[in-house]
């Protein structure tokens, strides 16, 4: 059975990590099994080198199909026709896609128009938020493959209401929990921990590039002074996205005493941040997982989520643009008087494993 793994951002590649490590296991039972990993080249980051595939211990891309920048329109066409290239000249029995960026769909509607099987992994989450581009990814890509691999059963019970027969659906898990699992012991601490003199449970980790919180300069400030005085004096360790850092630039904007600005770092130092912060602010839907499992408490800048879960369950917080919401809520974490919360279920580190034997058990090949 051939497979053909596809990512295009950094976290496509955490999550396909543990996939690739349950067919490699599988691979050396015997099983008749490969696979070629595609990076489409949705984004480029000077920091997805080859010691970013070293730290999770996966190979290099088989193939980077480098479609670099462009509009929305131009990304989704150059992923499509170089894609459709790559299926050509190397056919899997089955594609593999993750999570809800351009290149999740761009890459599930040229395989579907090739008649090739495409599995979605963390299929059915949705934010109810179409301004969200991710979301519209979402609903194009349930809408048009075959196979459905849910991190929840709120997933699965959400596209069976979109008409998706129940026995295509398969609850899993999370595979992005399963990178972390598979890690904890690796974790590795970053230069700046000594530099900025950081204890754990000492500072906040800060994570903000999204257009609604730093494209427009006066609101970007707010909310950084607001979760600065809101913390001060405790340290706020900010691993800043070029985006971001672009804004911060071309803005002008002064940062508080107390935020320290890095560089993104490795996925193995920023994991060391997560699961030794106080808490955390973000507006990472990945990051909300992350937390959840390591049960650090978590402040999401955004109006939605396509994980409800974190918040019922995990230890996160839709905060929203309600800046008293935010402030009240800091002031609870430095406080210790932090929510109580579980981790949902199947977030056990095996959600991987569970895809690959379910691929194994329907494949004809």
């Amino acid at each position: 059975m051939k497979i053909t793994i596809v990512a295009g951002v950094r976290p496509n590649f955490v999550k396909v990590a543990a996939i690739i490590h349950a067919i490699q296991h599988q691979q050396k039972l015997g099983v008749n099994i490969s696979f070629r990993l595609i990076h489409t080249g949705q984004h480029y980051d000077v920091h997805m080198s080859g010691a970013f595939f070293n730290q999770l211990n996966i190979p290099s891309p088989h193939s980077n199909l480098e479609v670099g920048k462009g509009t929305q329109a131009e990304q989704t066409a150059a992923i499509m026709i170089k894609f459709e290239q790559e299926l050509l000249s190397n056919t899997p029995d089955w594609v593999i896609v993750v999570g809800d960026v351009t290149s999740t769909m761009a890459c599930t509607l040229a395989a579907v128009k090739l008649n090739i099987i495409v599995a979605h992994v963390e299929a059915g989450i949705r934010s109810y938020d179409r301004s969200m581009l991710e979301e519209v990814n979402r609903i194009v890509v349930d809408c048009i493959c075959d196979l459905f691999y849910t991190t929840t059963e709120e997933a699965s019970s959400q596209l069976e209401k979109e008409g998706i027969p129940r026995e295509k659906i398969v609850f899993v898990g999370n595979t992005m929990v399963d990178t972390l699992v598979a890690n904890l012991e690796r974790l590795v601490q970053p230069d700046l921990w000594n530099d900025f003199e950081l204890k754990t449970q000492g500072f906040l980790l800060l994570t903000m590039h999204r257009p609604s919180n730093v494209d427009h300069p006066k609101v970007f400030q707010q909310k950084i002074n607001a979760i600065a005085n809101a913390v001060s004096p405790l340290p706020i360790v900010f691993p800043v996205h070029p985006r971001t850092q672009k804004n911060i630039a071309s803005s002008g904007m002064q940062l508080p005493d107390n935020i320290f600005v890095t560089n993104p770092l490795g996925y193995l130092e920023f994991m060391y941040l997560i699961k030794n912060a106080k808490g955390i602010v973000t507006d990472s839907g990945g990051v909300t997982e992350e937390a959840t499992f390591l049960g650090i408490p978590c402040m999401t800048l955004r109006s939605s989520t396509e994980r409800p879960e974190t918040c019922t369950i995990g230890t996160n917080v839709l905060i929203g643009e309600d800046m008293d919401l935010l402030t009240s809520s800091l002031k609870q974490l430095i406080q210790g008087k932090w929510k109580g919360s579980n981790i949902p279920d199947l977030w056990d580190g095996r959600a991987a494993e569970r895809i690959v034997q379910d691929l194994i058990s329907r494949s004809p090949f």
